[in-house]
């Protein structure tokens, strides 16, 4: 699976604007450390042996995937039929497609999707596509995306950066129904938006402005439309957002083990906040933890 992480990183690498948002995000890190402000070293920590690490690993990005609660079902046809995918361009971009990955964009799924370390990447795409693609409040007027002090909705990472459609990105975004949501459906997904944090940006879930973000607002939406509950879209986001950004979620994992903490003893709500997944309160973390193998680095590159 080099080649899709290779290929997805080649998108991610021109974004300017995470790029922006990470710079501020270390600009955060380095003048908080010179006023010697640390609340998270207060429980202190220490490092761990190389078993306990390969534990950890394990309990934050499991070798055999997590199975999500949703299906996939024919998006894939959908999203090319509708041009937000032009398939020459994905077949150009990834070389050559798995049986797995044929599937999801050729076929229909109707199992349940499973992510794991070597998928993550291509199921990133797909997911942009549909956050891109998909009609949705969130993506409308009033709203981030849409402030003009921002300049417009073109002009971020994840409608800009889409470069494997046809036409230009704006022609899609927000453009067709893929998941038509009830009310009390929309409600859900902007609530759970609102609380999903990335570090690579520092923005919820409901300012989507790179890649990751509007992926995870697509896996929202279609986890909505087949009635997931709030509880079980949290614990599919964080295991999602674990593969997307491993060494992120593998460093707020360590901090917690060398703090007396497990990992699922804490709410995958809390995890996705602020407080851990975004950029300042991750680069915090960063700070105060022991790393044990160079880990802690986020980007909006998978």
């Amino acid at each position: 699976m080099e080649h899709i992480q290779n290929s997805t990183r080649s998108l991610a690498e021109t974004y300017a604007v995470p790029i922006l948002f990470a710079i501020i995000g270390i600009t955060l890190l380095v003048l908080w450390n010179s006023q010697g402000g640390n609340p998270f070293s207060e429980k202190g920590s220490s490092a761990l042996s190389d078993t306990e690490y390969a534990e950890l690993l394990e309990s934050v990005t499991p070798l055999a995937g997590v199975e999500l609660p949703v299906r996939w079902n024919d998006l894939g046809v959908r999203l090319v039929e509708s041009g937000v995918i032009d398939r020459g361009r994905w077949i150009e971009l990834y070389g050559s497609l798995s049986e797995e990955e044929r599937h999801l964009l050729d076929g229909n799924s109707p199992e349940k999707l499973r992510i794991t370390r070597e998928n993550a990447p291509y199921l990133l795409n797909l997911l942009w596509a549909l956050g891109l693609a998909n009609k949705n409040p969130i993506l409308e007027d009033k709203t981030e995306m849409m402030n003009p002090e921002y300049g417009g909705a073109s002009n971020f990472a994840s409608t800009g950066g889409w470069t494997i459609g046809k036409g230009d990105p704006m022609d899609h975004y927000n453009m067709h129904s893929l998941t038509p949501l009830t009310p009390g459906q929309q409600d859900r997904v902007d609530r759970v938006a609102r609380g999903i944090y990335r570090p690579c940006c520092g923005n919820p879930v409901h300012f989507p402005d790179c890649n990751h973000g509007m992926a995870m607002l697509g896996l929202l939406e279609l986890m909505a439309s087949q009635d997931v509950s709030e509880e079980e879209m949290y614990k599919a986001a964080l295991a999602v957002n674990s593969y997307w950004f491993p060494d992120t979620y593998q460093t707020i994992a360590q901090y917690l083990a060398q703090s007396g903490v497990e990992w699922s003893s804490l709410k995958p709500q809390e995890i996705l906040g602020a407080k851990y997944s975004g950029a300042s309160g991750f680069a915090k973390i960063v700070a105060a933890v022991e790393t044990h193998q160079g880990g802690g680095g986020s980007s909006c590159g998978v």
